[in-house]
């Protein structure tokens, strides 16, 4: 197919264009939809007006190219019921996807020590967020890089040393293992450590506000800016947010606003609305993908999300209200 990493923002349109022309032809679910949506193959020439797949199909069907078998199967955690599959034919395109996306953001891991603090996600297979991680934690090349599961004293002690070596530090957790790990923290201002949570209660606490959550983790540490990550089992791409629930897209990603009524409406931009996103990354399955979350898109790009739609099934991933 194509090498993500050569996207930019000026030739957008043209990757999207030909990667919707090959997946209408190539892979039969998302096929069967616009056929079935707009009783013909539609012709586009702008990303804006590509029809995005219901991401309730990733639960229902085998969204994958015809004659394509999976090298890997990523599933979400299935909390409200029924999983969703994301049946990844080729793992290179989601490596060259998080692994870009992360230097993008932060720099090569090779300059951090990463904590990981994903219980839930520990606890059962299929995820791509533990892929993810483990692929990251081994390039920092660092001791002291792992997952843990509530190893609070270690984690403690880890970063205390790391602090007086002015060593770069990420943690990243799920947001009720990161309040479980804050309530034991001995007070220390940090300078060199950078807290990402990932959303999610997981049904261990009730669920709270971005900013309220922040806001315990920020006083707890010493530290203004929270960042978040933003993913989910359908995509091959994250967006990341360096500070107030404000995420920012790799090139070879794009977040759209539609009407929640009227799937096929996609507002303009400054407009708050159901989530759709386009996932280039996401070559073998599908792109275009109209998600249950509800947010706001800036004039550059940058996107918020606000909440879960009413009629959507509770997920793994939800990500609190802001």
């Amino acid at each position: 197919m194509f090498d993500i990493t050569t996207v930019s923002l000026d030739c957008f349109n043209d990757f999207a264009i030909k990667l919707y022309q090959w997946q209408l032809t190539h892979v039969p679910v998302y096929r069967d939809f616009v056929n079935k949506m707009y009783k013909k193959s539609l012709s586009v020439t702008q990303y804006e007006n590509i029809p995005f797949l219901p991401i309730q199909f990733f639960k229902t069907h085998r969204v994958i190219a015809e004659n394509m078998s999976p090298e890997i199967t990523f599933t979400s955690s299935g909390t409200g019921g029924t999983v969703s599959s994301h049946y990844v034919a080729e793992t290179l395109h989601y490596h060259a996807s998080f692994t870009n996306g992360f230097y993008r953001r932060y720099g090569h891991p090779d300059s951090y020590c990463i904590i990981a603090l994903l219980p839930s996600y520990l606890e059962r297979s299929g995820s791509s967020l533990i892929y993810m991680m483990q692929t990251l934690i081994k390039e920092t090349k660092h001791p002291k890089s792992g997952f843990f599961i509530n190893q609070f004293e270690t984690i403690n002690q880890i970063i205390i040393d790391n602090e007086l070596k002015a060593q770069k530090t990420i943690i990243l957790g799920v947001t009720y293992a990161l309040l479980d790990w804050v309530q034991q923290w001995p007070g220390a201002i940090l300078q060199h450590t950078t807290v990402i949570e990932t959303g999610g209660m997981k049904g261990q606490r009730k669920e709270m506000l971005r900013n309220e959550v922040h806001g315990i983790i920020g006083q707890k540490l010493g530290i203004e800016n929270i960042h978040s990550e933003y993913g989910m089992t359908e995509l091959l791409s994250q967006a990341y947010s360096h500070g107030k629930g404000l995420f920012d897209t790799p090139p070879w990603m794009r977040v759209l606003v539609r009407d929640p009524y009227d799937p096929a409406a996609v507002y303009a931009k400054n407009k708050y609305g159901a989530i759709n996103i386009i996932d280039l990354a996401n070559q073998y399955s599908c792109a275009f993908i109209a998600t249950d979350d509800l947010g706001f898109v800036n004039d550059e790009g940058q996107f918020t999300i606000s909440g879960r739609s009413d009629n959507s099934d509770i997920r793994g991933c939800n990500l609190m209200i802001y």
